[in-house]
């Protein structure tokens, strides 16, 4: 099993499940529109006894203006 872990943007610092760890890009959806993180880098904890694999993402954009203050 491999983690994402999201940098940037309104998902900053979450971690989700990969299915794929040499996915490139995820296309996550929030609120009406969607988030598209990129990958940022190598996989690390590839090791058998050190955790699940990590592969980082960096956001990249959303599909419409994201306002955090809007009700």
């Amino acid at each position: 099993m491999a983690l994402a872990r999201l940098h940037g943007g309104p998902l900053d610092g979450q971690i989700i499940p990969l299915e794929d760890e040499d996915q490139s890009t995820l296309i996550l959806p929030y609120s009406e529109t969607q988030l598209t993180y990129r990958r940022d880098g190598e996989a690390t904890r590839t090791g058998a006894h050190d955790g699940p694999t990590e592969v980082a993402f960096r956001f990249a954009e959303s599909g419409d203006d994201i306002s955090p203050n809007d009700d």
